[in-house]
């Protein structure tokens, strides 16, 4: 069975040299797509650069057939973020896909970090997102078309030891990508997170000697698919981890409605306010912000009418 195709579109791969990043552009770029590979060849910090690896993967692609280009800029700053969406206008005239992957780890305990390294993460993960969002999205928006795949991980969601800067950029791209999925809806654009985890560089100093097959491979066609022309969500995650592919989602209990609190009340129905038994989820698009508002007014009204 042949699968999706990217025949005509362009892509840009941020951290497209190593790891997740460089499966997502070969794979992109074996079924069609003209890929921007950016990757401006840091160590896993984010310190120094090398050109090579965005080169290698250019060079796998273009000895396979395929149309690629590369881009050593890094998203750490809005001149970077542009010069990496003006690669591809240069080259291939748009850009239809944006998977903005680039990464870097710096670890330290929360009472230990210092604001160097928490910068530096935020830089890379959420501003880098920004970074490459802001000039791309105007672009999508007036073409009426556009795929928007930004990451978050686990941390992000969950949170994890020693990582404070990190798991806060994580769940910033959530946001982010929440907004592009509102502001775009009308235009064609959809954005969605991908929440991946893989045995790559990333994991260095981590014991993965009893993880299943964990490899990029096992994510990239979830990339791939939320990247396609035919992807029908936007405003969504999805996780892929070890084969495993899940949507995560924000849920509420239905909550207690009162028409005043005070402090002892709150305990006293802290068990009911935390009854998670019958979720309620209320989808980014196209009004989540709004059916929040509205449930939550529901409730009053209910209450006040039935007092």
């Amino acid at each position: 069975m042949s699968d999706l195709r990217f025949d005509g579109r362009v892509a840009v791969v941020t951290g497209g040299g190593r790891g997740l990043g460089r499966s997502y552009a070969l794979l992109l770029a074996s079924q069609g797509a003209k890929v921007v590979v950016n990757d401006p060849g840091g160590s896993i910090a984010g310190d120094g650069t090398d050109t090579g690896p965005a080169q290698e993967v250019v060079r796998e692609i273009t000895t396979a057939g395929g149309g690629a280009v590369a881009s050593t800029d890094s998203v750490a700053t809005p001149e970077g973020g542009m010069a990496i969406i003006d690669a591809a206008l240069d080259h291939y005239g748009r850009v239809d896909i944006l998977v903005h992957n680039a990464g870097n780890v710096r670890r330290a305990s929360l009472k230990e970090m210092t604001y160097d390294d928490f910068e530096s993460v935020v830089d890379v993960h959420l501003r880098g997102a920004f970074h490459i969002v802001r000039p791309a999205f105007p672009l999508m928006c007036d073409a009426g078309y556009g795929r928007i795949v930004l990451t978050s991980s686990i941390g992000g969601l969950y949170g994890n030891h020693d990582v404070a800067n990190y798991a806060v950029a994580k769940a910033g791209v959530i946001g982010l990508s929440n907004v592009a999925a509102i502001e775009g809806a009308a235009h064609g654009v959809k954005s969605n997170v991908i929440v991946p985890a893989a045995a790559t560089r990333m994991a260095d100093g981590i014991d993965t000697s009893a993880y299943p097959p964990m490899g990029p491979e096992l994510v990239a066609p979830v990339v791939g698919w939320l990247a396609h022309e035919s992807c029908s969500v936007t405003g969504e995650m999805l996780i892929a981890l070890a084969g495993r592919v899940a949507r995560a989602m924000v849920s509420e209990s239905p909550g207690v409605y009162r028409p005043s609190w005070s402090i002892a009340d709150v305990g006293e129905h802290i068990s009911a306010i935390r009854d998670a038994s019958e979720p309620v989820v209320f989808p980014v698009v196209p009004d989540g912000h709004g059916d929040h508002i509205r449930y939550s007014f529901g409730m009053a009204a209910q209450g006040a009418h039935h007092g």
